[in-house]
């Protein structure tokens, strides 16, 4: 795997984004879930792409709408959701929310990723060629994603900050902190208040539904992390996708998306074409990004092209039908 932070930056059109498109997905379980799509300004032509954002632990879809409106703008249908019991989705009293992490990824993904492929479908129909279908995980939005039934129909998969979150892949007084996250603060936390507490997690985060926390702190304890977790033994899908993932570190992440951690999850793609890229902010002129400034929306001129440029390349039926815009 192969590590570049050199990508030409190219200018994104400057048309004004639309006010995005309300949509409830089913999920396999019956639950409703509330979504929206980001579509193109419908004067500079039909859908180029489709691209589904699936957003980072207990962080709610309205961080990522810059990002999703810049998408919008470069010809992509953006769809971008809520998990269960975070944002839009939250059904009353958060300790009162039963779902696990395993529950996002095989119900909620899931759900987005067909709808995704649905919409994909529809364009294909009407436009008369097949397009592309990208799917963009921020952290937990990456790392889950194998776990999510139907994944392998997305035509390529970029992980931001998307990690293994083993606490070993940690260093130095980081790792000691990461242990002690995992081993006593979340789960001592969550039981104590029945769900971990919103500050806990970081300024970005909301509250942790109390299940879905004990799977993470169980995880993050496990020696690779989730995968190797026996009850997910049948259920980890990562071997089977076949076309190009890229994974981006920032160099400045200790705290959630630390290089190893995410080289890790890189080894499961193991079919997969996968390329490692590390953004480092002094060669953008920035003092710090972090784990999530990535999707910042006073940095994304300067960031998001980056971060698509190698992906689009990689991706025949991407780079095909965004080259015409």
């Amino acid at each position: 795997m192969n590590t570049d932070q050199n990508h030409s930056q190219s200018p994104a059109p400057t048309a004004a984004p639309r006010a995005p498109r309300p949509l409830q997905l089913r999920c396999a379980d019956g639950r409703l879930l509330n979504a929206c799509w980001y579509e193109p300004d419908a004067a500079a032509g039909p859908v180029r792409a489709v691209a589904v954002v699936s957003p980072a632990m207990a962080v709610a879809s309205p961080f990522y709408r810059g990002f999703a409106e810049w998408l919008s703008r470069r010809g992509y249908a953006v769809l971008s959701y809520d998990y269960r019991g975070i944002g839009a989705n939250l059904q009353g009293p958060l300790r009162r929310e039963g779902a696990g992490l395993r529950d996002w990824a095989r119900l909620d993904m899931a759900a987005a990723l067909r709808a995704a492929d649905k919409r994909r479908q529809l364009e294909q129909r009407e436009q008369g060629h097949a397009i592309g279908l990208l799917a963009i995980g921020h952290s937990f939005g990456g790392n889950a994603v194998g776990l999510a039934p139907g994944f392998e129909q997305v035509d390529a998969l970029l992980g931001v900050a998307a990690q293994a979150a083993d606490w070993r892949f940690w260093a130095g007084l980081q790792r000691a902190k990461a242990a002690l996250f995992f081993h006593a603060l979340l789960p001592g936390l969550s039981h104590a208040f029945g769900h971990a507490p919103a500050w806990l997690l970081g300024a970005r985060a909301e509250g942790l539904p109390k299940l879905a926390a004990l799977d993470w702190a169980r995880w993050g304890r496990r020696k690779g992390y989730m995968f190797t977790d026996p009850a997910l033994a049948g259920e980890l899908g990562y071997h089977r996708f076949t076309g190009p993932v890229h994974l981006w570190n920032v160099s400045d992440d200790s705290l959630f998306g630390p290089g190893p951690a995410v080289d890790h999850l890189g080894k499961q793609f193991s079919s997969a074409r996968v390329a490692r890229h590390t953004l480092d902010p002094k060669a953008l002129g920035l003092r710090a990004i972090g784990h999530f400034g990535m999707f910042r929306r006073e940095l994304g001129e300067r960031i998001w092209p980056l971060l698509l440029a190698p992906i689009e390349q990689a991706s025949p039926l991407l780079r095909a039908r965004l080259a015409q815009r």
